[in-house]
């Protein structure tokens, strides 16, 4: 027994000591994003799905705090306080729709729509995987095929929210499906003027409004080691990406810390000089 509780310390030590490790490594290797010297793109007109989930509410944070943006769509099933408060400022059009394969009903607002945030998605746990590619394939391709013949923008952008750790080739189904989500909506926009962008974040923490304790510990504990990003940082970023989305090629994908390095790049640039 005496052995086994040495043998327990010896693996807790070298935890910790490989994460403070890991935590001082990351704290001296950040580098902030590059200066952008070249003409900011417009995004006063977006369109934000899955508002209500927790990417969602931290991507709607963030643009009701930009003040360069003037019109949010915001398409949804379901209402939350900060759409609400959204709509009641005179910021955002709720649309409240509910088949995600069909985009007719809401085509004659999205001429207008400089940039798109998705948000969509949900938990593999007990989804089988036709759902599953459904929600996270079909839904958003369908959307892009109705946007491109609809717009009316010479430059767009789509921003996908995809995950860490995906290839086509894993053994995880939600793995395989998130990588050929990035993949068909890449191949939609080749060819055309529109830029399709996939972010990769690991651990999601939700707002502070949103945040349970569990949640708050869980991103306290990922944050230090760089697999950790906060939900109105990916909205940010996506700011960020939007402006500058000119010197961006579709198809890239933006992991945890470059969320993280184009969040801060965005707030520098808010404050000004």
């Amino acid at each position: 027994m005496k052995i086994f509780k040495r043998v327990l310390a010896a693996l807790a030590g070298v935890f910790i000591l490989f994460y403070i490790a890991s935590a001082v490594l990351l704290a001296s290797s950040k580098e902030p994003l590059p200066d952008f010297d070249g003409p900011r793109s417009a995004y006063d007109t977006i369109a934000i799905f899955g508002a209500s989930g927790t990417a969602g509410d931290g991507i709607l944070k963030a643009a009701l705090a930009d003040p360069t943006i003037r019109k949010i769509h915001v398409i949804t099933r379901r209402t939350t306080p900060r759409i609400d408060a959204g709509v009641a400022a005179g910021k955002v059009e709720a649309t409240i729709h509910m088949d995600y394969l069909d985009y007719d009903a809401i085509r004659p607002l999205l001429a207008d729509v400089d940039a798109t945030y998705w948000a969509i998605g949900l938990s593999s746990l007990g989804v089988d995987e036709e759902t599953y590619a459904m929600i996270h394939v079909d839904f958003p391709a369908r959307f892009v095929e109705t946007w491109m013949d609809a717009s009316n923008k010479l430059q767009a952008s789509f921003h996908y929210i995809s995950s860490s750790d995906i290839s086509e080739d894993s053994t995880a189904m939600w793995a395989r499906e998130k990588y050929r989500a990035e993949q068909t909506l890449f191949a939609l926009a080749e060819g055309s003027t529109l830029k399709v962008i996939a972010y990769r974040p690991d651990y999601i923490g939700p707002t502070s409004e949103e945040a349970h304790l569990g949640q708050n510990l869980l991103y306290g504990f990922f944050a230090p080691v760089g697999v950790a990003v906060k939900a109105r940082q990916i909205g940010e970023a996506m700011l960020e990406a939007s402006s500058r989305i000119a010197s961006i090629g579709s198809g890239e994908r933006i992991a945890t810390q470059s969320i993280i390095r184009y969040s801060d790049a965005y707030r520098e640039r808010l404050r000004g000089p």
